[in-house]
This record gives C-alpha cells, structure tokens and sequence, in this order.
C-alpha cells in the first residue's frame, strides 16, 4: 500500500479529513523552505502538497504567484526541489508528499527521468496543473511504472461524462477545484462542494480532497466535515510573506503555528457533525 493510500484508509477508520498545507519549494529561500517543511508533520499535516517554483504559475492566485517567483529568485529549480524531499525523507519516511506544480519544467527536465528521480527522492504523487487528461499519459505512465500517483482535478465545471473519464485512470485522490478561478481569491458555497462531493463520490472510490479558497479554520472545518482532504496553500505562503526578513526558525515557528490552527479546524470538524457523511 503506498503511503498516500495508507493516509487515508487510516484517516476514513477515524472518521476525519486530511490537513493538506501547501507550501513552494524554495520559498523565502531553501533553508527556510526546508525549516518549515521538516515542522508541517509536527503541525497537523497528514499530507503535504509542494509546490514546484515556475515563472508562470496561470492556475494560482497573486500570493501562490508571488511564492514562486521568491523561491525562483532565490535560485530554487527542479534539482533543488527533489533534494529538498530526499533531505525531508531522511527524517520522515511516512508523511505523503505531493509536488504541485505545471508540466513545462518536468518536460524540460525530462519526463522519464523526472518520475525516476520523483520516486527515488520520496515523492508519492504528483500534480501537473495544466496538463489534460487527454495528455497526461506522458507523465501518468512513467511516474505510474515508478510507483508514483498523478492526482487529477475535478471541477465545478466537470460534467458526469468527463468525471467518468478522470476517474477512469485516476489514482491517489483526486483534487476537487472549489471555484471557477485561480486559487485564494474567493470561496465556494459549502452546498456546491456538497453537491459536488457526492457526485464525485458516485463515480470513484478515490478520496477526494478539496481546494482554492479555503483560507480561515472556520472555512478548513467546513469543508472538512464533507471532504476527504483539506487544502490550504494561500493562507500560508502569504503568512510566509509577511515574515520576510525573520530568520528561518522564526518563519517556521509561526507556519507551524498557523497550520496547527487548521489542523485542529479540520480534525475536529466530524466530531462537531458527527452525522456527516463522509465515505
């Protein structure tokens, strides 16, 4: 069993959802970067998203937009990223890690070999934003072949048919998108997630975590009374904006602390609605 199914079969026996933080590789700065990766366990997270730093991030909102652009100019690229997890490995060798990001830097490192080197680095899952799923199998059958899952999004504008053909070759969990745009700018009524989820669920067994707009506990708690996964990136990164110049342990202290805080709004969202449906 990998370690992303492992997550959440432990999870669904708990009757809870996952805290997913997302975070950009290299963001302030590798160090840094690394200081607060090497906490999120500690803080609550039982699945961690990684961004991939690239300079046209077209899916994410201005404050994911500007963590790349940090990480970039502090120098981060794809070799330094796959270091980072190995290094991360070496201390954690059971929290889920799934690098988000876009296909034009893997394929310019090499498609074969970025799923070669994902897998032999601790990466279970990967994230291609803009890449279809009438294209993905350039990258879904090597990181497949190495163990790896490419998680594919739902969207509230996915019809029955299309969610039939993502859920077809999908593994992992699938990612459902909560608002027609880029990520941290609005919220999506809990009833459309709702609605959503349930149709999701009538054609997968895959978890489904669910993200974009769910920036506060409350909103985390919301969504984590129906969903198998919470995801929190906006939130984040722009409190490791605001902490610019802080020293690394600092920023990783104050991440941590922030992340604890939706950990708890998520963990403890199925026991303030105990007649939740959550499959």
């Amino acid at each position: 069993m990998s370690r992303l199914d492992a997550a959440f079969a432990a999870l669904k026996s708990q009757r809870r959802a996952a805290f997913i933080p997302f975070v950009t590789a290299g963001d302030p700065d590798m160090e840094t970067s690394f200081a607060i990766l090497e906490r999120l366990p500690g803080a609550g997270a039982d699945i961690i998203e990684l961004g991939m730093p690239f300079t046209d991030p077209m899916a994410d909102g201005p404050a994911v937009q500007a963590s790349s652009l940090r990480a970039l100019k502090a120098g981060a690229n794809m070799r330094k990223v796959l270091e980072l997890v190995g290094k991360f490995r070496k201390t954690d060798a059971g929290t889920p890690l799934v690098l988000m990001g876009y296909y034009n830097p893997i394929h310019a490192y090499g498609t074969a070999r970025f799923a070669k080197d994902a897998a032999a680095a601790g990466v279970d899952g990967l994230i291609a934003v803009d890449l279809p799923i009438e294209e993905d199998e350039v990258l879904r059958v090597p990181a497949r072949a190495q163990g790896v899952d490419l998680v594919r999004f739902v969207t509230p504008t996915t019809d029955d048919a299309r969610l039939g053909r993502i859920a077809a070759d999908a593994s992992g969990y699938l990612y459902y998108v909560a608002v027609a745009g880029v990520t941290g700018t609005k919220s999506a009524p809990e009833q459309h997630v709702q609605a959503a989820l349930a149709r999701i669920r009538a054609a997968t067994g895959l978890a489904c975590a669910v993200g974009f707009g769910i920036r506060t506990p409350a909103q985390a708690a919301a969504i984590g009374a129906m969903a198998d996964g919470v995801v929190v990136g906006s939130a984040i990164v722009s409190h490791i904006a605001q902490m610019a110049g802080q020293p690394k342990d600092k920023i990783a202290a104050a991440v941590a602390e922030l992340c604890r805080s939706l950990a708890d709004s998520v963990h403890g969202a199925r026991a303030a609605n105990s007649e939740a449906d959550f499959a």
